[in-house]
């Protein structure tokens, strides 16, 4: 029997399910939504397991799946729901491919490798911090930011901490819909083009894998307003959280460059002269956002300083959140975004020399160097 390639198959598959969708059953933006999750699960495959025919896919490889999906979920990456979701859209996958006659049967819907996947009780401890705590983390985030006599790297690294901290306590954005995942192509942190201060939402890819306009209230928009001003972004596709990670930002400058016409000689010769974030500046070359491990650094050692803790644990992203469910806060995206502005009030601030360090701040020098990015 022929060899079937499992990236020919979900090709195949991702084809069918975009044809045409006669009766408005949505099977257009399924495809389009499961487009990422089975690619990135292939690509897991081939790296994890140098699996790549599809007729090797075993019951123990879809139990391995499971398990890493369980070990995303409880680092945080994932919620269960989302963990499930997703091993749904492979178990869907190759369904289909029983009824077409290409396996016998599915290794994914079986006891065993369901078995392994996350609950939903399956959550960090962290996620069960109380408000107080919360605003304790805020509290010192904040006075860290308005502390004076700080260089401007400094002052703008305290204001990207405390921004972050606002925006994850005040409103139900998710970490994974900020920051970047690695592993998901879909999800490369939001962008200041994303953010419309006129009408107090960021515009986000929500866990149904469709954009969503998040509300975002006062407390999380002054401080989020205050760090763009340092900021001072050169384009809107600059991610609101830029990593720190200096071999991250060459890698993107390099790369982009070469996209450019420029050639390794002269790329190099231009990094002799500048840091890459400078170069990365000064072309309007966006960097990669900081990522949800890279995030969740930043946050442990903002707990540390701030001295709080749970049972020894800190606070992650998803347990800055407020206990609440977003669904009623979000609305499906549906008109496309318009060009970033600053708002009136934004424009307004005017920073005399003498008083920059109270509206700058964020991590010290060298504090960012130890993000996961």
């Amino acid at each position: 029997m022929t060899e079937v390639a499992i990236t020919d198959a979900v090709d195949t598959y991702l084809q069918r399910k975009a044809v045409g969708d006669p009766n408005g059953s949505g099977a257009g933006a399924y495809a389009s939504n499961a487009e990422s999750i089975l690619r990135r699960w292939a690509d897991w495959l081939d790296r994890d397991h140098g699996l790549t025919s599809l007729f090797a896919l075993e019951v123990e490889h879809m139990r391995a799946y499971a398990e890493e999906l369980r070990r995303k979920t409880g680092r945080g990456e994932y919620t269960a729901s989302t963990a499930g979701t997703y091993y749904a859209v492979v178990r869907a996958f190759l369904s289909w491919c029983v009824r077409g006659g290409i396996l016998a049967d599915n290794p994914a819907a079986t006891d065993r490798a369901e078995a392994a996947l996350p609950t939903a009780d399956e959550r960090p401890t962290s996620d069960f911090w109380t408000a107080r705590q919360r605003r304790e983390l805020e509290r010192y985030v904040r006075e860290r930011a308005l502390d004076t006599g700080r260089s401007m790297h400094e002052r703008r690294s305290r204001l990207r901490e405390y921004a972050m901290v606002a925006v994850l306590a005040h409103s139900t954005v998710r970490g994974s819909e900020l920051f970047r995942v690695p592993d998901d192509d879909r999800r490369t942190g939001a962008t200041w083009d994303d953010v419309d201060f006129y009408t107090g939402t960021i515009r986000v890819l929500g866990k149904s894998q469709r954009l969503e306009d998040v509300p975002l209230p006062a407390r999380a928009r002054t401080p989020l307003r205050r760090y763009r001003v340092v900021l001072d972004p050169p384009s809107n596709d600059w991610p609101l959280f830029p990593t720190a990670h200096a071999p991250s930002i060459a890698g993107r400058v390099r790369s982009v460059l070469r996209d450019r016409g420029y050639d390794d000689e002269t790329i190099e010769s231009l990094l002799e002269d500048a840091t890459a974030t400078e170069l990365a500046r000064e072309r309007s070359i966006a960097p990669p956002a900081i990522t949800t491990e890279g995030a969740r650094s930043v946050l442990r050692r903002r707990c540390e300083g701030a001295e709080i803790d749970v049972d020894g644990d800190y606070l992650t992203p998803r347990g800055v959140r407020r206990d609440r469910s977003g669904a009623s806060y979000r609305q499906e995206a549906t008109a496309s975004k318009p060009t970033l502005r600053a708002s009136v009030l934004e424009q307004s601030i005017v920073v005399p020399d003498s008083q920059s360090t109270v509206v700058d701040a964020e991590p010290v020098e060298g504090d960012e160097s130890t993000e996961t990015d």
